[in-house]
């Protein structure tokens, strides 16, 4: 592979160097990705239009909320030609979990981070486990391995349905789109769903009404498997969120066959769960594709995706920096970045090395210097890499031309990524490098899957990668997202019977009394490359003299509402919004819902305790939307 912005070639044996010839190859003025219009350029429009159209209307979701954080969105929109001329996605609170680790021992990152979210608190204490023990050089057991994989495939048991029916579901639900898409409305009343043998409802409408916020059946059903899953989690870890059992090199869990029984019945109830829940998001966007075409768009983002893997190999993965192309692609979800639909790399190195994060539009001071020019292979880094950067917090007032946010902006290659459970779909499909196994089966454009016996059949689904992306997919890809976990949490649970019955049941490198002597006391790196039930998760660490000096957080929200870069890119969220169609009627602006720009924010999963405030010039509309309480992520 070969970056197309940044300034690194690679060799006919794969090893990267800097460009030659370029005084200052990291300038942010060297390398210019594409962009179909300049901020300026866009508010030059925009000004145009308001000055002889008065169906142009500024538009602010603000404050969306959150425990750990807070996000709104600002648009302009043009409610004659029904479309949204721009978007600025802002995160107005500080979390400063980084500032918070330096100079603590980096045991403590695993419990300090973990609080960065309210949900994703397992996915954190892992993330920061696997920066740490590969500074250390601390590689877990298979059963330790074993157990990290099995607890985190059931934690996206819980997120999976916490977004489909608490979060999104809401907006597809009778109370929503008979309110706001009357016409829609009557068609799913008889709309036959496809699936009626699989979830049981006949018609449409039967459906939406089943996603009614705490009176539908859908909803309470989502939130009883939200409660399934967390007891499976805990069951291994202690309790849900913030486990106490992830360590370096392992977890400190005691692992027996009871164990393992009790949580092989929770996980056993999730099949048949899956096949409705899949049955349910399949007819829900063939109806709205079917109903208007135009569905499609809302949401839309070009085919731009990455992430780091997810689930390891227990006979693979070490820790170590030097053999993490191999492991990483041994992973049950295969690392990979995706550009215009095409799997561009699936090694940890090259998405490492093609990794910055910005600060033109957000709420800090650059950094200067770089205090690393490589990685630890030799490979070079931008000055914005996660290892360069330094989190120097300067809070200023709200400028869209400059500072607006305190969400940075994670790019790579310098281009505009999205992150998402579903690229792990794609990644792993499109990659066909899955361990052998018995449930999953990569083809190169999907990925089948066999749904084990249970009050229903033994079943083989199918997940497609689509040819265009929008909200529409973004949910149905989680749909398919939690039987694809499911199915990794059944594998890895069959492992550890193996293991037991073999008398493997050591689950850390070394005893909890004797880590302290293996922190190192010279200048380490780590990097944790995980996921959350939203996507990428990255912890990078810088450690010396057995102490952090500094920690990177990269979160897939950070990626997904992330601010312009440099070159007036915007983020996903950003983009989506800009390229949603205004579906809803609104012959009177007053009544203005925002419903479509809705469904595209959500469709990221932001999940968030919310207050929707929509601002015309006619009054405010107001849409409570009450959700989980969670942290930014």
């Amino acid at each position: 592979m070969c970056f197309k912005n940044l300034p690194v070639e690679f060799d006919s044996g794969g090893v990267a160097t800097l460009r030659g010839g370029i005084p200052d190859p990291y300038s942010v003025t060297v390398s210019k990705p594409e962009v179909g219009v300049t901020d300026a350029d866009r508010e030059e429009k925009i000004q145009r239009l308001m000055a002889s159209n008065g169906h142009i209307k500024d538009l602010n979701m603000d404050p969306v909320t959150r425990v750990a954080g807070a996000l709104a969105v600002h648009v302009t929109a043009d409610l004659d030609t029904g479309s949204y001329l721009d978007a600025h996605s802002q995160a107005t609170l500080f979390r400063g979990y980084e500032v918070i680790l330096m100079g603590r021992d980096p045991r403590d990152a695993i419990f300090v981070s973990s609080r960065a979210c309210g949900v994703c608190g397992g996915v954190h204490s892992h993330a920061a486990a696997y920066a740490i023990e590969m500074a250390m050089g601390l590689a877990p057991p298979p059963l330790g391995t074993v157990v990290r994989n099995m607890g985190e495939a059931v934690e996206m048991g819980y997120d999976n349905p916490l977004h489909l029916y608490l979060l999104a579901g809401p907006d597809y639900s009778e109370a929503v789109v008979s309110s706001v898409n009357p016409g829609l409305w009557r068609k799913a009343q008889t709309w036959r769903c496809v699936g009626t043998g699989i979830h049981g409802f006949v018609h449409m409408s039967d459906l939406m009404a089943a996603l009614n916020p705490l009176a539908g059946e859908l909803y309470r059903e989502g939130l009883e498997f939200t409660r399934v899953s967390r007891e499976a989690f805990s069951l291994l870890h202690g309790k849900y969120p913030h486990p106490q059992t992830i360590v370096p090199g392992g977890v400190s869990s005691t692992i027996t066959v009871q164990v393992l029984n009790e949580f092989h019945s929770r996980l056993s109830q999730c099949f048949d769960y899956a096949r409705r829940m899949i049955a349910v998001w399949d007819d829900l966007c063939e109806f709205f594709y079917e109903a208007d075409d135009r569905y499609q768009m809302v949401g839309y983002r070009p085919n731009d995706f990455i992430d780091p893997g997810f689930w390891d190999d227990p006979y693979a993965y070490d820790a170590d920096y030097a053999t993490c192309n191999d492991w990483g692609e041994r992973r049950f979800s295969t690392p990979g970045v995706i550009i215009d639909g095409e799997l561009v790399t699936t090694r940890l190195t090259d998405i490492n090395i093609g990794w910055e994060e910005f600060v033109d539009h957000s709420y800090y001071e650059d950094w200067a210097g770089d205090r690393y020019q490589t990685d630890e292979l030799g490979n070079p880094i931008s000055p914005y890499h996660p290892w360069n950067k330094q989190t120097i917090p300067a809070p200023s007032g709200k400028n869209w031309r400059e500072k607006y946010t305190w969400a940075c902006t994670p790019r790579w290659d310098r281009t505009s990524v999205e992150a998402g459970a579903y690229v792990r779909l794609m990644t792993t499909a499109m990659a066909q490098k899955q361990p052998e196994n018995e449930f999953m089966q990569p083809t190169g454009h999907s990925l089948r899957m066999t749904i084990p016996k249970g009050m229903g059949p033994e079943m083989e689904v199918e997940w497609h990668v689509p040819e265009k992306w929008n909200a529409f997919e973004r949910n149905r890809g989680r749909a398919y997202h939690y039987l694809f976990a499911a199915l990794v949490a059944l594998e890895s649970l069959l492992e550890a019977y193996r293991l037991l019955k073999a008398g493997e049941t050591r689950v850390a490198a070394v005893p909890a009394e004797e880590l302290e002597d293996h922190i190192p006391r010279d200048e380490r790196r780590g990097v944790g490359w995980w996921g959350a039930g939203r996507g990428w998760l990255t912890h990078h660490l810088v450690m010396d003299e057995g102490k952090i000096v500094n920690y990177q957080i990269c979160t897939p929200s950070t990626i997904n509402a992330s601010p312009r870069d440099p070159w007036d890119q915007p983020g996903p969220f950003e983009e989506a919004v800009m390229n949603t169609p205004i579906i809803e009627a609104v012959e009177d602006p007053s009544k203005f819902t925002s419903i479509d720009m809705l469904r595209a924010i959500r469709s990221f999963d932001p999940c968030m305790p919310c207050t929707t405030h929509v601002h015309t010039p006619q009054g405010t509309v107001t849409r409570e939307v009450n959700t989980c309480s969670c942290g930014v992520d």
